[in-house]
């Protein structure tokens, strides 16, 4: 029994969309979490350069990869937004960010913001 030609085409767009899409997801989520990284960075007292800075490449690479699966995307995206933020105990790189700020020059925060970490 063969298969008509019409619909192993369409068989092929399909997947080919299927994978689209699914590119399309996995940059969404790769963009939203690059972008919590920096502010994150920024709030603790770190300079956002830091997340593309050589030095600490191998670190970063781990940051991200813990943000890009991390389950806490709403409790992070509330703490940014506060005014008032409390320890950043939710966040699977606060841990990072405190190691990183014992060794790296702090930035000056902007009025209104503190960093989240006692």
């Amino acid at each position: 029994m063969a298969i008509p030609l019409n619909q192993v085409l369409l068989a092929v767009l399909m997947l080919a969309a299927a994978a689209g899409l699914l590119f399309a997801w996995r940059g969404y989520l790769r963009r939203g979490s690059e972008r919590r990284i920096r502010a994150m960075l920024e709030a603790v007292g770190l300079s956002p350069a830091l997340a593309s800075s050589g030095h600490v490449e191998a670190i970063m690479r781990e940051v991200r990869q813990r943000c890009r699966t991390c389950n806490a995307e709403d409790a992070c995206e509330r703490w940014l937004q506060s005014a008032h933020r409390g320890d950043n105990d939710f966040c699977p790189n606060a841990h990072v960010f405190e190691l990183l700020g014992e060794h790296v020059p702090a930035v000056p925060h902007k009025p209104g913001l503190r960093a989240g970490l006692s």
